[in-house]
């Protein structure tokens, strides 16, 4: 799901998603970064009174609502505040309530300054229909994000996203052909102006397969929502032919001590 937040205006914001989810027939939907709240924050004391707890905030609350509603799982992110930290979180709901919460790992740029970088591994939610891992925005520039998800058993990452650089949707084609997964990157679009600074987001929203091919590409402005659907068997046959297998040819104890840190 692709759409422009207005910074600040969370009530509009939320009242945005409601209308595109109540349009969709979907067991999964995706949102963007910071969907609720916009992304070019100026300063700490922004991001404490914009933030929100988690599960208790309003935007989760919401969303829990819309996925009873609608039956259906949804993943959007969320500015979280926990005890005077400030984590740019992606919160998973379903019909049955709160799932859990996937803090971002990798901080872009000034993110650095208002956020603490994600504390926990990344979990894997099991829906019955798929199991999915979820990541935020930059996450995808570190091949470790989606091959620690897919080796957990992830069969779809969810990629929330406010996408700055050009290389991502690209880029993405690698990560889910390396891993054999599929992804849902839901990117946001328009821009934020903000005490002189400007950003430009790209949209062109992304459902990528498992054998590196797009099955929905959004343009780069305007809302947009885009469906696909998943054969999740290929998501779950690793083998690239009869003699080659993603993860048993991978030869880890030629490159474990560089993966321990070691030099």
């Amino acid at each position: 799901m692709q759409f422009e937040p207005v910074f600040g205006n969370v009530e509009q914001n939320l009242k945005k998603a409601e209308g595109l989810i109540n349009e969709l027939n979907a067991e999964v939907i995706v949102l963007p970064e910071l969907f609720n709240t916009g992304y070019l924050f100026t300063s700490l004391d922004e991001v404490g009174k914009i933030s929100e707890e988690i599960p208790d905030g309003k935007t989760t609350e919401f969303l829990c609502r819309l996925a009873s509603r609608n039956q259906c799982c949804i993943v959007g992110g969320v500015a979280e505040r926990d005890h005077g930290r400030f984590f740019n979180s992606a919160v998973v709901v379903s019909p049955e309530g709160y799932m859990g919460t996937y803090r971002k790992i990798h901080l872009f740029s000034e993110e650095k300054l208002w956020f603490q970088p994600g504390d926990e591994e990344p979990e894997i939610y099991d829906l019955g229909c798929c199991r999915m891992g979820v990541m935020i925005c930059f996450d995808w520039f570190f091949p470790e994000t989606m091959r620690i998800l897919s080796l957990k058993g992830a069969d779809l990452i969810c990629h929330c996203a406010n996408l700055v650089l050009p290389f991502c949707q690209d880029g993405m084609k690698i990560r889910c052909l390396e891993n054999h997964v599929y992804a849902v990157t839901a990117n946001r679009t328009g821009q934020d102006d903000r005490n002189g600074k400007t950003l430009q987001f790209t949209g062109r929203s992304q459902i990528t397969g498992p054998r590196a091919d797009v099955l929905y590409s959004a343009g780069p402005v305007g809302n947009e929502v885009g469906v696909a659907e998943l054969d999740i068997s290929l998501a779950r046959d690793k083998h690239l032919n009869p003699f080659n297998h993603l993860y048993r040819d991978r030869r880890v104890e030629c490159y474990r001590r560089l993966c321990e840190g070691e030099s």
